[in-house]
Formats: C-alpha cells, sequence, structure tokens
C-alpha cells in the first residue's frame, strides 16, 4: 500500500486535473481551491495578497515534517534539515531564473540580506536608492548614512508618487557604489520603468545594483540572470504563501569568487563547519555559503516549501495572465461603483491602488474589515489585490461594499 501523498505530488496532481492553457474560474475552484481550504473557510473576502499570501493546507504538514524529524533523530534532524535548505534554496534559484542554487543564501528578512551587503562594502561607499524602497530598506539606508558609513542620495518620485528612469539615470554618477532598487514600488504598485537599461548603465558607472524583487517575485516573470542585476533580495512572504521569515538574497555568481565578503557571517559560513577548526583568517566556505551566518532557523524553509512549489508548477505566467483578468474585473467593478484605480497592466505589480488622504484611507481600510473585506493602505494609497482564489463573485460584491463604505465616510 502506498503512502500519503507529497507536498509536491497533491500539487501537481492539482495542476495537472487543470490541463495546459490559460485558467479559468471553474477549474482553480474544482482543482486548487482544495489545496487551500483551511483559509478558504474563512468568511472574508481576502484581497490583500500584496502582503501576507494565503497559505496552503500542506504547509502545516510541511512544518509538522520538520517538527517530527526534530522530535525523533533530534541531532541527527540536522541531516534533514539541510537537505530541505537546499531545496528552498534551489525553489528560489528557479523563481528567479537563477543559474545555481548556491547564488541563493537563506535569510529572515529582506532587511537582513541588505544589511549584509552595506557591511561588505568597504570605506563610506555612495548609495543611490529612491524614496520608494520599502521601509525596512529604507530605514536601514538611513540609519547607515546618520551614522556616518554610508553616503546616501535618495532619487525622489514626480508627480502621484511614480519614478522617471530619467531621474534615476542622473544620479548615476561615477563614484556611486551601490544603486539600491525595487522592481516594483511597494505603495503605488508601478514596475520600475527601464529597469534592464538603468542596471546596465548603473554597472557601467562601477556601481552595484541591489533589487528588491519582493513584489516581483511569484507575480511576474522574473528572469534575474537577464537583468544582469548583481544581487536581490525577497521571500515568501506575499505572493510565494510562505510566510514570515522565509526570505533570501542573491549574489550574482561573479560576486562568489571569494573577494566581496561581508561582515555578516557565523559559523555556518566555515569551510568546514564541523571540525571546529579556527584558521586565521578564517576560511570561508565556497559560493553563497561564504554569507552564512549562525545557526540558521530550519521551519521557515518548510513553512515555504508549499507555496513554492505551488507557484513553480502552476508558472508564473499562468498566474500573471489570470491575475491580470482578475485586476481587470476589480478595477471595471469598482469604476462602476464610482472608484478611481490604478493598475491592471504592465506598468504595474500585482495590486490595484486606490488613491486618498491619508487619514481617509485608514479608515476606509478599517471600514471594509468591518465589512468583510480585508484590503489595506500604505499612506495614500490603499491597495486591492485579488489572487487566483479570488472569484468573480468576490470581485462584484468588494467593489460593491467598497462603494458603499466610501459614501458613507
Amino acid at each position: 500500500m502506498s503512502g500519503p501523498l507529497s507536498t509536491a505530488e497533491h500539487i501537481e496532481a492539482a495542476v495537472a486535473a487543470l490541463g495546459p492553457g490559460d485558467l479559468d474560474e471553474r477549474g482553480v475552484r474544482a482543482h486548487l481551491a482544495p489545496l487551500f481550504s483551511r483559509v478558504l473557510a474563512r468568511s472574508e473576502i481576502y484581497l490583500a495578497n500584496h502582503s501576507l499570501g494565503r497559505p496552503l493546507d500542506a504547509s502545516a504538514r510541511d512544518v509538522a515534517e520538520a517538527m517530527e524529524l526534530w522530535q525523533l533523530r533530534m541531532g541527527e534532524a540536522w541531516e534533514g534539515w539541510l537537505e530541505e535548505m537546499d531545496a528552498y534554496r534551489a525553489r528560489f534559484a528557479a523563481l528567479l531564473g537563477a543559474t545555481e542554487p548556491r547564488c541563493v543564501v537563506p535569510k529572515a528578512s529582506a532587511g537582513q540580506g541588505v544589511r549584509a551587503v552595506l557591511n561588505a562594502l568597504n570605506g563610506v561607499p555612495h548609495v543611490v536608492a529612491t524614496r520608494g524602497e520599502f521601509d525596512s530598506v529604507d530605514v536601514i539606508l538611513r540609519e547607515y548614512a546618520l551614522r556616518g558609513l554610508i553616503r546616501l542620495t535618495l532619487v525622489e518620485p514626480r508627480e502621484h508618487g511614480l519614478y522617471n528612469a530619467d531621474d534615476v539615470r542622473a544620479a548615476l554618477r561615477p563614484g556611486a557604489d551601490l544603486v539600491v532598487l525595487s522592481s516594483v514600488i511597494f505603495n503605488t504598485g508601478q514596475r520600475m520603468p527601464e529597469l534592464a537599461s538603468l542596471v546596465t548603465e548603473a554597472r557601467r558607472t562601477g556601481a552595484r545594483v541591489l533589487l528588491d524583487v519582493y513584489h516581483e517575485m511569484g507575480v511576474l516573470p522574473l528572469d534575474i540572470t537577464a537583468i544582469d542585476a548583481d544581487i536581490a533580495v525577497g521571500g515568501s512572504y506575499k505572493y510565494l504563501r510562505g510566510g514570515p521569515g522565509a526570505c533570501f538574497l542573491y549574489l550574482h555568481p561573479r560576486l562568489l569568487d571569494g573577494s566581496f565578503r561581508t561582515l555578516d557571517i557565523g559559523w555556518f559560513a566555515k569551510a568546514d563547519r564541523f571540525t571546529y577548526q579556527r584558521p586565521d583568517p578564517p576560511a570561508l566556505a565556497e559560493g553563497g555559503d561564504a554569507w552564512l551566518e549562525s545557526t540558521p532557523a530550519v521551519l521557515p524553509f518548510y513553512q515555504a516549501r508549499a507555496g513554492q512549489l505551488f507557484t513553480l508548477t502552476l508558472g508564473v505566467q499562468r498566474l500573471r495572465s489570470y491575475g491580470l483578468d482578475r485586476l481587470r474585473r476589480l478595477r471595471r467593478a469598482l469604476d462602476a461603483c464610482g472608484i478611481e484605480s490604478e493598475g491592471a497592466d504592465e506598468a504595474h505589480g500585482g495590486f490595484l491602488v486606490v488613491r486618498l488622504e491619508p487619514s481617509r484611507a485608514k479608515a476606509w481600510v478599517a471600514d471594509l474589515a468591518r465589512r468583510g473585506v480585508r484590503v489595506d493602505a500604505r499612506g495614500g494609497y490603499v491597495r486591492f489585490c485579488p489572487d487566483v482564489l479570488t472569484t468573480a463573485d468576490e470581485i462584484g460584491r468588494a467593489a460593491m461594499l467598497a462603494g458603499e463604505s466610501l459614501r458613507a465616510l
């Protein structure tokens, strides 16, 4: 008698039952929705998938697998845990379009990856970034600048909070050491225009480029090798449905020859970590392993597994095509209710934005939650994000409730 299906087998069977081609709501409800039965039992209309993604049922079983290794094998559980870490890195590499898993370094947050890179730069480096970087990255950069550890140039947005590629180019003067850019801006949803050419121009001036791909990965097709970025950070919290703590730092293979070293290391970065030898200077591992820190948290490798496999098996391009359909339906429904929104096109990422005065945006989000519609706001930008599980009926009801709520306010 065969044992229970693995997470990969459950997902593969569901996706195979869909058949090839574009997704449709009937197939999604019949074959994919059962993979999410626990979270779909909630009564609210969930349109905050750009923030905390909805987990698969298998995620709880995967975490239980890690715990069972601990309970049954104690110290020998590390054999299985380290195998899962390697699988986690390989899945992220596939999602990034990276050439090899050794380019991916597990991190607990994107910010942790940013700090590791800053702590690999010599002297007082000149860092160029935009005002549109997410708060965790922004506060790190400004704190480093405040302490005199970096020289920071921030590119300002133009009208409506949008960025122009020419303004970034103007900041790319020779002497910049690191350029930090989000591929999708977290509050407006704008995709950074002319990103590939900006990366090329930055590298031509001698600067390394760090991309924050958190709002691209899993919702937009991504090929980090083709873009040729030196560094990237991101994670599973949003579209990859892996929860907090399951993040990564990507380093281009050209940075893995041992010449680019960070202070942010621990004993897992040693070339032979289990012999406990202490050569001076420290002998570090090859590739991305030289950027590992101390004993890693292993549960994130398991909690991220199902979401990574779901996205890889279904395919990001299929998810993007169907996601645009959901977004366009929502935009039309909001428009019919008198609410103007932005997004649902190739210039934006995976969510719509409605612009309001910040205090009104906060009140609207709270009132929508009371009405059973979950969205969020970043300042005056109210963000709406359906996912592959969102039905046309939910979109229509959410728009109607949004209209009623806004008029009541």
